[in-house]
């Protein structure tokens, strides 16, 4: 009867331990509950604007040079939106969504080495008009700029596209 009293006893403590109030500043990916509203998109899209111009760094994450999956996990994370640090482990969060449905805050997902066939480069939907999605990205050349999926080089290397929020 001793052991049973004290099991039950270790029950109720365990199971009550817990919090029932949940954080109101962090955003699930991938949980259709969330209502996060087109504001939160924008938001992180103007962040991410901040950085264009600036340098290519490989691991980079500010403004002294930055690489295409920095500026993304920043930009989220700019809004309490934690994503994995590599683009590759960022292509398996949210859900996929087609070309048509596009829009501000959704991620461009690439393979630009032929030779590998892995996704290695992601981009910020920035913009969706009259059909061209344009993006914002950085690039070993060029650093942190504007693109177009209609340009043939990103047609070519697209892969998918991915709705976190």
């Amino acid at each position: 009867m001793k052991n049973l009293t004290l099991l039950v006893f270790i029950t109720i403590l365990v199971s009550s331990c817990g919090s029932s109030r949940k954080p109101t500043n962090t955003t699930i990916i991938g949980d259709t509950s969330v209502s996060v509203t087109a504001k939160k998109a924008t938001k992180i899209v103007d962040f991410a604007k901040k950085f264009e111009g600036t340098r290519y760094k490989f691991g980079g994450t500010d403004k002294r040079g930055m690489d295409c999956s920095g500026l993304v996990y920043v930009s989220f994370k700019e809004e309490n939106i934690a994503l994995p640090r590599i683009s590759r482990d960022m292509a398996t969060k949210g859900i996929p969504i087609t070309l048509n449905e596009t829009s501000e805050g959704d991620l461009l997902f690439f393979q630009t080495n032929k030779n590998r066939r892995v996704i290695n480069h992601v981009g910020l939907v920035i913009e969706t008009k009259k059909g061209e999605i344009l993006f914002i990205h950085s690039t070993s050349s060029r650093g942190v700029i504007v693109s177009s999926l209609e340009e043939d080089y990103w047609k070519d290397a697209f892969v998918e596209v991915r709705r976190i929020i």
